[in-house]
């Protein structure tokens, strides 16, 4: 049988499964950047405008390949993605034992359909900071991932719950998600300090504080008969993570074009944050990227307004089983290209202009393109799209590649779609200001 999924599948699997949290994201992400020859530049230090370079922040990395000069000519042409993703966040007390069972109390991060964390093997990731050995009272953060499968949220068995079939599944995040990792008699005087600190090789004492959340550890994968699909954690968002990574480091200097690539923490949480889509960290390093490439702040915001920004985050394709949550006349499939994705009371900042921008693109890639309009009845979602919008004065559009089960712990997209967001962004980038 031939096989549908192409090299774009087979390397976003390897991108989200090096990836199981924001900050592995990102780093995943500058690992790409820097085999393209783009240089790491520490984001609150002077920016070397010129050239193919990148800033990174905790979860966060906004990349830019920019001319030698500015002029009143040179425009940002921007993408922007999130490495975020709904996921369940460990508490800073989080030692629970209960029934004999050890077991870590657990924050809800985003709109996470909470029954996908059920009864499935988890790890734990993102960052630790511990005392620094220089015995100066300093402290460093270290990257922790842990692809073992240390924790378990096991289900109710049905013959305690006899109406789940008929009533569905009712879980209260406080009481029914605090995952499993050991019986309470096997060591108890190991609790989570003790293991991150296993893990990083160093004292308990010496462990100060954590960000860290758990994240699925089984592997992502070609799926389907012929490999129509890519399933896996966290695709919505580190599919267009990967693709933007992708079409930037393939991305020319030109004198008519600053090319930058926004990759944001906390989207999913709404957000406001030093590194999120609604703060500063964008706007700041393109404003010094600008200053550093002989323009003023009257040519920095002036590129923004006469430039573009495609805010690319996956799109719902169209669930057979539930047709009916859909808009009727907007059906979304998989392997049928990127999406474009509208809404009337802005919940995306797409507008005429700005879709006919991706709708060429689309067209010089050869890719199809697909329109979303959100039932008119339901509620809509929303994205950095706007947000970008706002604080930059930059139109925008709002794309994404379909996808099923959209904030599951386990996701499904078109292992085609990939490569075709990716031509996609390679052509914005590519067209004639």
């Amino acid at each position: 049988m031939e096989t549908l999924a192409p090299g774009h599948a087979q390397r976003l699997i390897a991108f989200i499964d090096a990836s199981p949290s924001p900050y592995h994201a990102a780093a995943t992400a500058a690992d790409r950047l820097a085999s393209a020859g783009f240089a790491e530049c520490p984001p609150g230090a002077p920016l070397p405008g010129p050239g193919r370079n990148y800033a990174l922040v905790g979860g966060s990395l906004v990349a830019w390949v920019a001319p030698e000069r500015v002029g009143p000519s040179t425009r940002a042409r921007l993408v922007g993605a999130h490495t975020d993703s709904p996921n369940l966040r460990v508490k800073p007390n989080p030692d629970l034992v209960k029934a004999g069972f050890r077991q870590l109390g657990v924050e809800v991060y985003g709109g996470a359909l909470l029954n996908s964390w059920l009864d499935r093997d988890l790890g734990l990731s993102r960052r630790v900071v511990v005392r620094a050995g220089d015995g100066a009272g300093g402290s460093e953060t270290r990257m922790l991932r842990i692809d073992a499968p240390l924790l378990r949220v096991p289900q109710l068995a049905i013959h305690l719950d006899r109406e789940i079939n008929e009533k569905g599944l009712l879980l209260n995040r406080q009481q029914h998600l605090a995952p499993i990792w050991a019986l309470e008699d096997d060591d108890p005087e190991t609790g989570f300090v003790q293991l991150l600190a296993d893990e990083l090789k160093v004292e308990a004492a010496d462990v100060l504080a954590w960000d860290v959340m758990a994240h699925p550890v089984e592997p992502s994968r070609i799926v389907g008969a012929g490999g129509a699909f890519v399933s896996a954690p966290r695709i919505d968002n580190q599919l267009s993570c990967y693709a933007g990574t992708e079409a930037i480091a393939g991305a020319e200097a030109r004198p008519d074009r600053v090319a930058a690539l926004a990759l944001f923490d906390h989207e999913e949480v709404g957000s406001a944050s030093d590194r999120g889509a609604d703060g500063a960290f964008l706007a700041s390093v393109l404003e010094r990227v600008w200053l550093a490439c002989g323009g003023g702040r009257a040519e920095y915001l002036s590129a923004l307004a006469n430039g573009s920004c495609v805010s690319a985050d996956c799109a719902h394709a169209t669930n057979p089983n539930y047709a009916d949550r859909h808009e009727p006349a907007h059906t979304i499939a998989l392997n049928a290209g990127p999406v474009l994705k509208v809404n009337a009371n802005q919940r995306y900042a797409t507008n005429a202009e700005t879709a006919a921008i991706f709708a060429a693109a689309c067209d010089a890639a050869d890719v199809p393109l697909q329109r979303f309009v959100n039932r008119t009845d339901l509620a809509c979602g929303s994205t950095i799209g706007p947000l970008t919008a706002a604080a930059l004065g930059i139109p925008t559009v709002d794309v994404g590649a379909p996808q099923l089960a959209m904030h599951s712990a386990r996701e499904l997209a078109g292992s085609r779609d990939v490569g075709h967001l990716v031509a996609a962004l390679e052509a914005y980038y590519a067209m004639p200001a």
